[in-house]
């Protein structure tokens, strides 16, 4: 038996499905979706419940994962993701230190991810008993970088889409007519001269 993995993945896993489900269904004193949602929309992450419920459910399926010792370097990248959201958009601006709402739990989050998923989770795990080479330095980092560019690529600014032009403002060609309905038709000879 490893005993420190076992004992870390035994406290993160469980703590980490808490955590994602207080914004999945408001267990253990969270706010659910709707104002887990509300805070996230007040973020700039839009839609705040569909924001809300990625984070709960990235969440909770990494502290499984890590309790089982399954897939780790899949959890990994999960906690590597939900984690660099929550520093980008909340902790970042406020420095390292927690007592100054700062990043410095987010990032000992990551690193014991990190350390799982290079050492791997350790006996008893099914990662030990199934994949045994699903762990290393390689499958660390590239789960470290899927986290973080997925949480860059989830939270991206995005333009608002266009939108569709209004009646008075559509365009005609070579003399075509526009209804009110929005179909064409080509000028009668008194209306082309």
């Amino acid at each position: 038996m490893d005993l420190g993995r076992t004992v870390v993945r035994g406290v993160v896993g469980p703590l980490f499905v808490g955590h994602g489900t207080q914004k999945l269904f408001g267990w253990f004193g969270g706010h659910g979706p709707e104002a887990t949602g509300g805070f996230f929309e007040s973020l700039g992450l839009r839609p705040g419940r569909r924001h809300a419920l990625a984070a709960g459910g990235a969440e909770t399926a990494a502290g499984v994962l890590i309790t089982l010792g399954f897939l780790t370097p899949v959890a990994t990248a999960l906690v590597s993701g939900v984690m660099a959201t929550a520093i980008q958009r909340v902790h970042g601006k406020k420095g390292p230190w927690m007592s100054d709402g700062g990043y410095e739990y987010n990032a000992v989050l990551v690193a014991v991810a990190l350390a799982l998923a290079d050492e791997g989770p350790g006996r008893p795990s099914l990662d030990a008993a199934l994949l045994p080479r699903f762990r290393g330095p390689g499958w660390a980092l590239a789960a470290a970088g899927a986290g973080v560019g997925g949480a860059l690529l989830a939270t991206a600014e995005r333009a608002p889409a266009p939108s569709m032009p209004r009646q008075e403002d559509q365009i005609t060609f070579a003399g075509d007519q526009v209804s009110a309905d929005g179909s064409t038709r080509e000028p009668s000879p008194a209306e082309a001269s």
